[in-house]
């Protein structure tokens, strides 16, 4: 279906930020305290901790995840992304319900 990569897509990003969230909060932590905090089953807690760490928002240490100094400047930029994103869904609605005169 036309829509199922974009829906993917922002599914992967929200476990990336659920996962994000939670070393964040509880660094330094590991896979199986991730996995049972945030409900993700490890095997995708282990993939998104490669992304995070591959994009430096956190490091892996001897006790677990931790964050980086990039990690508050993501964040940041993340809040604008997510506004451009909504209009960008708004543009769309706008073109499904676009009625010709």
């Amino acid at each position: 279906m036309l829509t199922e990569k974009v829906a993917g897509e922002l599914e992967m990003l929200r476990r990336h930020l659920i996962v994000l969230r939670c070393v964040i909060e509880n660094e330094p932590i590991g896979i199986l305290k991730l996995a049972e905090l945030t409900g993700i089953p490890s095997h995708k807690v282990r993939y998104s901790l490669r992304v995070l760490e591959h994009d430096r928002l956190i490091a892996a240490s001897a006790p677990g995840a931790i964050t980086t100094e990039f990690t508050e400047p993501f964040l940041l930029q993340m809040e604008s992304l997510i506004l451009e994103l909504v209009d960008g869904v708004n543009d769309l609605r706008s073109i499904i319900y676009a009625r010709s005169g």
